[in-house]
């Protein structure tokens, strides 16, 4: 798990009629997580309540916000305009960087030998169309499918 907040002073902001955010806090120095609505996850405490699993909302070009819902605002006693104390942790950071990464997933697969045989250009293309997948889940499943695909070949 990656820390994206240490006891962070915030502030639980009201939004009146805005649905299910009409309460949150905004999480600075996030705007640059990659990931889309539900793919990114936290856990943590506010006020040392512990959350867990929650959301956080991308805003384009924008911090992302976190709701804190009736549970966790009762819990805590506070209402929009309080200032809570924040640990945040994003639940997974997994998502490969770098070629070696792959490789190795290749070797434990036992097809880096058939990976090896093709040619230079289509190895880049497979490293990278991994690598620039949004998120952990997408470059999973682009791995197994070239997995899959190594697995079948014949005769190398």
């Amino acid at each position: 798990m990656k820390e994206l907040l240490k006891n962070k002073k915030l502030i639980l902001n009201h939004i009146p009629d805005h649905g299910a955010w009409t309460y949150n806090i905004i999480i600075p120095g996030s705007k640059n997580i990659q990931g889309k609505w539900g793919s990114i996850k936290v856990s943590g405490t506010i006020d040392g309540y512990e959350f867990k699993n929650m959301n956080l909302a991308p805003r384009k070009g924008l911090d992302m916000y976190m709701s804190v819902n009736a549970n966790i605002r009762k819990a805590i006693n506070k209402y929009g305009g309080d200032t809570v104390i924040v640990t945040m942790y994003k639940d997974s950071d997994n998502k490969l960087t770098d070629e070696g990464d792959i490789i190795a997933c290749f070797r434990d697969a036992e097809v880096l030998t058939k990976f090896k045989a093709l040619e230079e250009e289509e190895r880049t293309i497979i490293i990278t169309d991994i690598l620039s997948q949004a998120d952990e889940s997408s470059q999973e499943k682009k791995i197994l499918l070239e997995i899959k695909k190594l697995s079948n070949k014949t005769g190398q």
